[in-house]
């Protein structure tokens, strides 16, 4: 039987992995009703559900009563899920004014469903951030009625992240008319699956507290095994780091129509509404120049210098070189001689030099489909600047509430020191440097001299008011941004990336006293984090949050992925390590039980975070699990990294060395989870366009 389990347990993991790479080729809907909606799927999981029910039994798990409620929760979850999926009803409703509903429609079937009561849209509105264009919010104002014995009658409110409920009836906000005046609610009835499975949710954080602060749990043997008292464990970890640096050789630089500093730094303070919320006029000047360039300044000018200086003579700048052409295919076709391209040299004449290319190139997903369109909005950013239509300024009939001056000055700050770029650039050399320390000092362990055993201990102290400054410097960075925002900076790519680079360090400043590795792995994780966030594609811009993100659910939901994948990090280098060291059982032992030790939390706080995620899903939109190809990763790094734990029915897991293998291989989950669903599967939930 554990082997017929085993089996499953491989295939549905297989299953589910090539089910997401079956969606991106055929679309949501042939997955769903060719896999995921189908009752052999449901079986396959009720078989895994049953032979792990008999086998909890035949363990007599009841003796060690956390681990019982932990699996016993799990089970719970997916008897809410199969009640939802056979017995929970979905649909759609449409409202207009003036009309009453009594029924919603089923998608599926297009078969129109009864309700026990009457709706009545009284309005619709949008409620928009002040002074923009940009959604706050969706509500629509309602009537209820019922008939019968009891006439009740009310009136309610429905928008995004606020559900109305009735009867077990559950209704959302979906959509509304072009014209704005009618209204789609999304309805949900599913009076018992919700129940169950947020039972089972309740159960699972219970049974997870439980097992980590249980006396006579496995979490707690291994947070006091003697071998994580003893001296240090040190590294031998090979790092290779290449860069390409690509010098671009330019004129001289030439004097420039432009504004004077004086008046450019005053403009910098004043306030314009920019990416839909009020922002200083830098904050604007330094993406335009940055989005054109890829650097914030030009020739020793500062962006508002530059802006100034092409509203004032434009003539002069769009034979500047400023717009930046990295794809080298789309300089030839343009007869390019450097990197940088002109405004002047993508006309011809009145002729956009531009368009006969992306005619030929339109539809394609080739790299010079995607420079054109770079390169494209980017004359398209200089054309709106000339217009007038790029800078917005505050209206001035006060109905927009400028910011604080205090707001203004931590924007500033914010803009003018770059954060992610000093701190990947400090932090990449400091873990270097301290690997290179650790590796010394252990392989002259017994022969250092006393001046070299003192110049040592410096060098460590030193490192770690380093890695105490970074992780204070990275806070205040991510505060200054939370402040300036107004939300917590959790909702796109790069500061998710973010995020995990703050937990990194924060992990390595409690853990690297007693375990001396831990101080260049913080180093150099929280570093390749920061460097991917400022190099990747991500958006680094402050924007308003779409309606359906502003919700406290999604912030902690996103705040324990993040730690999870964190400490996730750190078990694949300890593996790592553990490689380097196979011939030295002691320090593999001490290796293996830190990462047992790391895994619970890791583990635990992915399974808070993804059934956490599944609430704010069914707030939001009435649904608590989608099968969104991040949702299913989420679920399949789970399934991975938790087989690990059965070390006492699964022998191969005692085995050190297949164990940190194994840690090493499952890692590559979690960067599909995090990467490969952002930027090849997509989906809801995808960071790929911040």
């Amino acid at each position: 039987m554990k082997r017929l389990l085993i089996i499953l347990y491989i295939c549905l993991v297989g299953l589910l992995a090539v089910a997401t790479f079956i969606e991106q080729a055929n679309g949501t809907d042939f997955v769903e009703r060719n896999i995921y909606h189908t009752s052999w799927f449901c079986c396959l999981w009720g078989v895994i559900a049953v032979i792990a029910l008999v086998a909890l039994i035949r363990r007599a798990l009841w003796r060690r009563f956390p681990i019982l409620l932990f699996h016993g929760s799990l089970l719970v979850i997916l008897v809410g899920a199969m009640i939802t999926f056979m017995s929970s009803e979905k649909g759609y409703i449409h409202l207009v004014p003036g009309t009453t509903v009594n029924s919603f429609q089923e998608p599926e079937s297009g078969r129109n469903i009864d309700l026990p009561f009457s709706m009545q849209l009284d309005s619709f509105r949008i409620e928009y951030y002040p002074g923009t264009e940009a959604s706050s919010d969706y509500v629509s104002y309602i009537t209820y009625s019922t008939t019968g014995q009891k006439n009740f009658s009310s009136h309610e409110r429905i928008s995004m992240n606020r559900i109305f409920t009735a009867q077990g009836f559950r209704f959302y906000q979906s959509s509304f008319d072009e014209d704005q005046q009618g209204s789609w609610l999304s309805v949900n009835y599913d009076p018992w699956g919700t129940s169950v499975t947020y039972a089972g949710y309740i159960l699972l954080g219970i049974s997870m507290l439980w097992l980590l602060f249980s006396r006579s749990g496995e979490f707690r043997h291994l947070l006091n095994h003697p071998l994580l008292r003893k001296g240090s464990v040190f590294i031998l970890f090979l790092l290779c780091l290449t860069g390409i640096t690509q010098a671009q050789t330019q004129a001289p630089p030439k004097l420039l129509p432009a504004l004077k500093r004086v008046q450019a730094d005053s403009l910098a303070r004043e306030q314009v509404i920019y990416h839909d919320r009020v922002v200083p006029f830098n904050t604007l000047a330094r993406d335009f120049i940055q989005k054109l360039t890829g650097e914030t300044s030009y020739k020793g000018l500062t962006p508002e210098q530059i802006i100034g200086g092409w509203l004032l003579y434009p003539e002069v700048w769009r034979n500047e070189p400023l717009i930046y052409i990295k794809n080298a295919e789309l300089r030839h076709l343009l007869n390019l001689p450097t990197s940088y391209a002109r405004l002047t040299d993508l006309f011809d004449g009145s002729v956009y030099r531009l368009q006969k290319h992306w005619q030929r190139e339109q539809g394609k997903q080739s790299k010079l489909a995607k420079a054109i369109q770079e390169t494209d909005e980017k004359a398209g950013l200089i054309l709106m600047l000339e217009k007038g239509t790029f800078i917005h300024p505050l209206p001035v009939d006060g109905s927009v509430q400028p910011l604080s001056e205090r707001q203004v000055k931590a924007e500033l700050l914010y803009n003018h020191i770059p954060f992610s770029k000093i701190l990947f650039m400090v932090n990449l050399t400091a873990g270097i440097l301290a690997f290179l320390l650790l590796l010394y000092n252990s392989l002259r362990k017994n022969t250092l001299s006393p001046k070299a055993q003192k110049v040592s201990r410096i060098a460590k102290t030193s490192f770690s008011i380093v890695l105490y400054a970074a992780f204070i410097f990275h806070l205040a960075g991510y505060c200054l941004r939370w402040y300036i925002g107004g939300r917590i900076p959790l909702s796109n790519g790069y500061e998710t990336m973010q995020f995990m680079a703050l937990c990194i360090l924060l992990l390595a400043c409690l853990l690297h006293r007693k375990f001396p590795f831990m101080l260049p792995f913080g180093f150099l994780l929280s570093g390749f984090a920061l460097l991917v966030s400022y190099l990747g594609q991500m958006n680094p811009q402050i924007t308003p949050l779409m309606p359906v993100l502003v919700s406290p659910w999604l912030s902690i939901h996103v705040s324990l992925i993040m730690m999870s994948y964190a400490l996730f990090a750190f078990i694949m280098l300890n593996g790592i390590l553990a490689l380097c060291h196979h011939r030295q059982d002691e320090r593999v032992e001490q290796l293996t039980i830190l990462s047992r030790l790391l895994l619970y939390p890791a583990v635990f706080f992915l399974g808070a975070g993804i059934f956490l995620g599944a609430v704010w899903a069914n707030v939001s939109w009435g649904r608590y699990w989608a099968w969104d190809p991040k949702e299913v990763w989420a679920l399949i790094t789970f399934l991975v990294y938790g087989a690990a734990f059965h070390s006492q029915s699964l022998r191969f897991f005692r085995k050190p060395l297949f164990f940190h293998i194994y840690m090493i291989i499952a890692f590559l989950t979690v960067l599909m989870t995090y990467f490969g669903v952002n930027y090849v599967l997509g989906g809801m939930h995808s960071y790929a366009n911040g």
